[in-house]
């Protein structure tokens, strides 16, 4: 993981890194349907439950490192080896405070565990570390512009869900202890890779407690943003599960399957574009987002269209009939498709010029909002009520950030509009961030 110079276009490495996400997604889709149709919607929503709140509480738990390894990976590349060995310690102390906290919460108020048991909690706990460090790794790799490597190890888990699962279901054994049991280890494979990488490249280096210090004080500031934004993207299925049961889970699970589509362009160009925003100045950090979120924007809106259209066949002909209640939950979710786009990159390059809190105030502002209407539409309206709070949510949201992203790196309102040459330059082999481009 040496200093290198840029290969690739933005276009080029976006594209690549865009169809990674695409085929981990599709696969990911490939293996809600496997459970889905060997299980059923009460089994589908079991699963999605528990790998819910192993995902959710990984992101809660990180602690906002993963933001650091990027901001200092990229700026202090001597720092490298000590940032890689500081992360494992902390995903390891930080994964195992996480999983006690959940069980103490449970505990105390059992409602929350919905209807699984405490062996299938515990399964699925043990990925918390896991899932922090793969995320420390990715972030780390990244920012020595390492996304070929982080492409791998993305792709890895969801081929082992799939593949396992559908065999699995082939013999008519899968269940939901197997099917979460698959998820524990595939993600464990995921890491193995990153793990692999970094020992391979910048390598493991001694323990550094003053940079752990900077890591936590930098990532703190972040986590605060990094919380209420996840909570937007999984924080309504948890309630769902307990509000409304585990057949509407099943239900709104599958739409956010699909919709999770419109959440893969904007992700895809906050990686690629991390690297040049840490390195740049605040003025080439607006104009390089402006322009992806132009592209994104236009990309994205058509998305969205065919998602609203496409619905019954993506819900009823893939899924069956059972899960016709998934269709008018997908097309709500599509309206907010913009509103993710601008959330992801705008915020994103905030952070990225060290302004976490100003990511945090707009993100706060749509957790907020969605967290109320949640509360008010979910006992009545079930997932649909859920869809309708996360897509004005991330409008809401969308519409602060643009704000104060205009006031803080400078720009006009204007340069968010697509132009017919937005294509042809992101296609440019760029200078290095800071030169003239």
């Amino acid at each position: 993981m040496s200093e290198a110079p840029r290969r690739q276009s933005f276009l080029a490495a976006s594209t690549t890194t865009y169809a990674t996400h695409l085929a981990a997604a599709a696969l990911s889709l490939a293996n809600v349907l496997v459970v889905s149709r060997a299980l059923g919607p009460v089994g589908r929503g079991d699963v999605a439950f528990l790998t819910t709140i192993g995902m959710l509480v990984a992101y809660l738990a990180n602690l906002g490192i993963n933001q650091s390894n990027a901001n200092l990976g990229g700026t202090r590349p001597e720092l490298r080896p000590s940032l890689a060995t500081n992360s494992v310690v902390f995903a390891a102390l930080l994964g195992a405070m996480a999983a006690l906290v959940v069980t103490g919460l449970v505990a105390l108020f059992p409602g929350v565990a919905g209807d699984s048991s405490a062996g299938l909690r515990w399964l699925a706990l043990a990925a918390i570390p896991a899932l922090i460090l793969q995320t420390y790794l990715s972030n780390l790799i990244e920012s020595d512009y390492g996304f070929r490597l982080t492409n791998l190890a993305w792709l890895a888990a969801p081929t082992v869900n799939v593949g396992v699962n559908a065999g699995l279901a082939a013999a008519g054994v899968l269940s939901v202890r197997s099917a979460v049991a698959t998820w524990v280890a595939a993600w464990a494979l995921s890491v193995a890779i990153l793990v692999a990488a970094v020992a391979r490249g910048s390598r493991f280096g001694r323990p550094d407690l003053g940079l752990a210090r900077s890591m936590l004080g930098f990532g703190l500031k972040t986590h605060g943003g990094r919380i209420l934004l996840v909570g937007n993207y999984r924080l309504d299925q948890w309630l769902v599960g307990t509000m409304a049961g585990s057949r509407e889970l099943g239900l709104y699970s599958v739409a956010v399957a699909w919709s999770e589509a419109l959440f893969l362009l904007p992700t895809a160009l906050v990686t690629v574009q991390r690297p040049d925003l840490v390195r740049g100045s605040r003025q080439e950090a607006a104009r390089r987002s402006a322009a992806a979120f132009r592209v994104a924007s236009v990309l994205t809106a058509g998305l969205g269209v065919l998602l609203v259209l496409a619905a019954p066949i993506l819900c009823v002909t893939i899924f069956g009939e059972a899960f016709r209640g998934s269709i008018g939950d997908l097309r709500i979710l599509a309206a907010g498709g913009i509103g993710i786009v601008t959330l992801k990159l705008l915020g994103q390059a905030l952070t990225a010029q060290r302004l976490p809190l100003l990511e945090t105030a707009a993100i706060a502002i749509a957790f907020a909002l969605g967290i109320a209407l949640d509360l008010l539409l979910i006992p009545e309206h079930g997932g649909g009520g859920a869809a309708l709070a996360a897509t004005l949510a991330y409008t809401g949201g969308g519409i602060v950030v643009a704000m104060i992203f205009l006031r803080a790196l400078g720009g006009r309102a204007r340069e968010f509009i697509p132009r017919l040459s937005d294509l042809q330059q992101l296609a440019r082999r760029p200078a290095r961030p800071g030169t003239p481009s």
